[in-house]
């Protein structure tokens, strides 16, 4: 049995672990990466305090503000990922959820790309839902809701505080009692030590979320973490390492900060994870959907990007 804490302290070879997280992955998903993207439908003001995000209120960062994008938009962004061939497509929210009205607009769009759109997989984070919501969302053709944990349970407190993790935590089962398959992962590199590593993965790895999201800081000048720099592109693969052994049939999903993080590692990180969000992120920028189609083929991969 690997030492995971060990692989976390770079006391074991990376490289030996990259290989047997692959063959890992590979009994689970083959050679297909999953793409999915995202859209920042609402942006900026929200209520929490998060260290880490540009669109808290109470943090000056100058990211985007505006309210829930008006439906032609938000179809229109789906179809264009349906065009290049992404898998999945979520529409997410700034706030720990949206208003009544704001809803009910959401819900009226995603039904109707359920029948325009079939082949397109569609997702949401929209925040902290109650059941009926999220039996809503189902109802309209939702196949899977995002909620992140962020961290470890017992690092949490040092990262927000106007946001309980309980609740977090309440929302992701929610999820799962209703029937949508669950995205439920957070963010590393905000100062976290092994132990909470270790401790968020099995909290993971016991929740049992169909798909993992990893992110890694990219520190935004403005918020707390501003000047941040815990991570290298060795222990951000440790990290995926990790979470596929103890989620070995779970979606590992390179997500944020992999550019920034991973640097000319970049690749590696498909060798533990199995799929890859594309394109941008919520205030910060991805690369052109044609270098990641082409770094999955360099693989020897495969995907349904065009």
């Amino acid at each position: 049995m690997r030492d995971l804490r060990e692989l976390l302290e770079g006391k074991t070879d990376l490289f030996e672990a990259l290989l047997e997280a692959k063959k890992t992955k590979e009994r689970a998903f083959g050679k297909f990466i999953e793409t999915c993207a995202i859209l920042n439908a609402k942006s900026g003001r929200c209520a929490s305090d998060c260290k880490f995000c540009a669109q808290s209120k109470f943090h000056t960062t100058g990211a985007p503000d505006y309210p829930l994008l008006p439906g032609e938009e938000l179809l229109s962004r789906a179809r264009e990922a349906a065009k290049r061939g992404i898998d999945r497509f979520s529409f997410v929210t700034s706030g720990i959820s949206l208003s009544k009205k704001e809803f009910q607009r959401l819900l009226q769009t995603i039904s109707r790309l359920r029948e325009e759109l079939p082949g397109l997989k569609l997702c949401a984070s929209l925040g902290q839902l109650d059941r009926e919501s999220l039996e809503a969302l189902k109802e309209a053709g939702l196949d899977r809701y995002h909620h992140n944990l962020e961290c470890a349970a017992s690092f949490y407190p040092r990262i927000c505080t106007r946001q309980s993790w309980k609740d977090r935590y309440l929302t992701a089962l929610r999820v799962k009692e209703v029937g949508l398959s669950l995205c439920c992962g957070g963010l590393f590199g905000l100062g976290e030590g092994p132990e909470h590593v270790l401790e968020f993965a099995a909290t993971l790895k016991d929740l049992s979320p169909d798909s993992v999201p990893v992110n890694f800081l990219h520190p935004i000048p403005g918020t707390p973490l501003e000047g941040a720099s815990y991570l290298t592109p060795q222990k951000a693969l440790a990290i995926l390492c990790v979470l596929r052994f103890e989620l070995p049939e779970a979606a590992i999903r390179v997500c944020g900060g992999r550019e920034y993080n991973l640097r000319d590692l970049q690749a590696l990180a498909l060798l533990p994870a199995n799929a890859l969000m594309v394109g941008n992120y919520l205030t910060t920028s991805g690369r052109n959907i044609e270098a990641d189609k082409q770094m999955i083929e360099d693989l020897g991969y495969e995907s349904n990007l065009k």
